[in-house]
């Protein structure tokens, strides 16, 4: 495992120091700019589009999902494990400062995740009676590139489906380790069988499951966290204060016991932000595909929210109950970390209090995850027998990332998903003037939301 985790560093040393950095953020800057800040200058139309009436109308079929089911289903994928034990990896590895560089990315991001959403609703197909779109179904029909599309779609059943769930399912063992003394092959027998559940249910019974469960564990983790740190506000604000003083000068921050400099803050923040709101990445836009909406355009813009609500509401909340309640020395990492800032916050019911919220977390992104993955399994083999097998190995891949070295699994998903990164980007920058013409025309068209 020592040797295997050794080359997986390695690679991911490569495209997450010299590469996706600048690709990823790059292409934020393009749709920014291209786009016209639409991430600003639509940002309240993302907001009431998101609590408006209209976007719960319909239900799940064959056919999609309505507006909020698809961003729901999406935001179930985005708030996971990155919120919790990846904010705490970041911060253990890259310092405060590593939160600051996931605001910038979060920020571009949700330029990057309109055009994602946009483009998906575009490209969408009809297969076997089932409607299904993502970038391999943008890349092979806007592209014209099918070899780019199929080793999107590979990567991202490996990096989601399989090594993304196992991250997933490691850290809900670890927690219910930590708070309740349970045995993680024993959460992860359990978690095996709920979601084997839900994914024989189809896209009625993810959308189902997503619309109930998301609204509830943002509300809980929000009054949770938020009381917190009402409750140490001078620690809050320094947390704060180390943050943007850890971004450009990452020893002073933590008083020099990390040893870490600006570059492993800036490889941290972007990897783990990336891990978390998913911009870029080419998995939400599966979920946004779906959507029942009149223009493309529409569900860019409710794409947006789940990036901002993801990185700069639930992710800032754990960030800084861990800068004002522990002292940042590498010590600890992950959920224990994670656990550890909540106990000093609340006492032993914040050990709980995680260990329920990551069970919310990382359960639903299992299921946002497994139906990610399933849209390219149809776009590779368009059979039932194949989403069926798929089904069963996701599975598999649950239990055994209960069994894993942590260090190891977080790895193997940065590599997997930079892996998967890369075509995605290619098809935003090669599509870049379809999503500008969609929105100018509908910007003379349509106006604002009413």
């Amino acid at each position: 495992m020592d040797s295997v985790l050794q080359v997986v560093k390695s690679i991911n040393n490569v495209l997450w120091s010299y590469l996706l950095i600048f690709l990823l953020c790059g292409t934020g800057i393009m749709f920014t700019v291209m786009l016209k800040g639409v991430q600003v200058t639509r940002f309240m139309d993302s907001v009431r589009r998101v609590f408006h009436r209209g976007s719960r109308k319909g239900q799940a079929d064959s056919k999609g999902m309505n507006s909020f089911q698809s961003l729901a289903t999406a935001v179930a994928a985005q708030v996971g494990t990155g919120n919790l034990a990846g904010a705490a990896t970041a911060i253990a590895a890259g310092g405060p400062g590593a939160i600051f560089w996931m605001w910038v990315t979060a920020f571009f991001g949700m330029a990057t995740i309109f055009a994602e959403a946009v483009l998906a609703q575009i490209y969408k197909e009809d297969i076997n009676g089932e409607v299904r779109g993502g970038p391999a179904f943008y890349i092979s029909k806007g592209l014209k590139c099918k070899g780019l599309a199929v080793f999107f779609s590979v990567t991202i059943i490996i990096a989601l489906g399989f090594v993304g769930n196992m991250v997933q399912a490691n850290s809900i063992g670890e927690a219910f380790k930590e708070a309740f003394g349970i045995n993680p092959i024993i959460m992860g027998a359990i978690t095996v069988v709920v979601a084997g559940l839900i994914f024989r249910g189809g896209v009625k019974q993810i959308a189902s499951f997503t619309e109930k469960i998301v609204p509830f564990m943002a509300v809980l983790y929000m009054i949770g966290g938020l009381y917190i740190l009402l409750s140490n506000l001078s620690g809050t604000i320094h947390g704060i204060e180390m943050i943007f003083v850890g971004a450009f000068n990452p020893r002073a921050a933590t008083g020099g016991l990390l040893g870490v400099g600006v570059k492993q803050a800036v490889r941290y923040g972007v990897a783990r932000g990336l891990f978390s709101n998913e911009a870029g990445m080419g998995s939400t836009p599966h979920a946004h595909a779906i959507a029942k909406v009149r223009n493309p355009i529409d569900q860019g813009i409710v794409a947006m929210f789940g990036v901002f609500f993801d990185t700069f509401i639930i992710l800032t909340i754990t960030a800084l109950i861990i800068l004002s309640n522990v002292p940042i020395d590498g010590k600890m990492t992950g959920i224990t970390l994670t656990q550890f800032a909540f106990k000093q916050g609340m006492g032993q019911l914040g050990t709980i209090f995680v260990a329920v919220a990551l069970l919310f977390f990382a359960f639903s992104t299992i299921i946002g995850w497994y139906f990610f993955g399933e849209a390219n399994i149809r776009y590779l083999f368009s059979s039932k027998k194949s989403v069926d097998i798929y089904s069963y190995v996701v599975l598999v891949f649950i239990f055994l990332g209960c069994l894993l070295k942590v260090e190891l699994v977080w790895e193997l998903a940065d590599m997997f998903n930079g892996l998967m990164v890369l075509p995605n980007i290619i098809a935003l920058i090669g599509l870049s003037g379809v999503v500008k013409k969609g929105l100018e025309e509908y910007n003379r068209k349509e106006g604002d939301f009413k």
